[in-house]
């Protein structure tokens, strides 16, 4: 019998929390996993990052690394408001100078950020995930915000089909296979702390 997206989460909740691998409660959630800042950092090193000036992100606590990372390299950043009920906010790095931290944090954007209609062009997404598998399917906490996200700057023609879009995740929340239907958007990216893999970016 195949698993459904909610028996994955729950799966994979479970799995972390008895592993003691998040840093926060889990459940209901997008993981903050142990070895979240490196597997940001990973990415920061990353060609497709240094190729990027604006980078579009999720406000989940696991990529809080990632944003801060954005602003210390001068990198505008668009970031989702959580549930989109405040739509999306642009954080231009010249703004965040000495503030990187404070801006990083969903409080902190709100402060330092203000909130757009029009986005710019997109050279990275990164999303947050629960779990994804190398066929660049992913499983968010249930919300579809993600896709959301995705689909939306698709059908504006904010990234296009080179576009990275990018999760980092603990290794333990890479799975076989997601199942997917027609409005799930996939990634094509996925960067974890992990040493030991031969690539530690897999390229979908």
């Amino acid at each position: 019998m195949s698993k459904t997206k909610e028996s994955i989460r729950k799966m994979i909740w479970e799995k972390m929390e008895n592993r003691n691998l998040s840093i926060s409660n889990s459940y209901g959630r997008i993981p903050d996993f142990q070895g979240s800042i490196k597997a940001s950092n990973i990415l920061r090193n990353s060609l497709e990052w240094k190729k990027s000036n604006t980078i579009f992100v999720s406000p989940d606590t696991a990529q809080k690394t990632v944003r801060k990372n954005a602003f210390s390299d001068g990198k505008d950043l668009i970031m989702a408001s959580p549930k989109l009920l405040n739509g999306y906010i642009f954080l231009e790095s010249s703004c965040t100078i000495g503030n990187e931290e404070e801006a990083s944090t969903i409080e902190g954007a709100f402060k330092h950020g203000c909130k757009v209609t029009s986005i710019p062009n997109i050279d990275m997404v990164v999303e947050g995930s629960v779990a994804v598998d190398m066929y660049g399917g992913r499983v968010g906490k249930g919300g579809g915000y993600g896709d959301m996200e995705i689909s939306y700057l698709k059908n504006n023609k904010k990234i296009g089909i080179g576009t990275p879009v990018v999760t980092t995740v603990h290794e333990i929340q890479i799975i076989e296979r997601v199942p997917m239907v027609s409005h799930d958007e996939k990634i094509n990216m996925i960067v974890t702390p992990r040493k030991d893999f031969k690539d530690i970016m897999y390229k979908i």
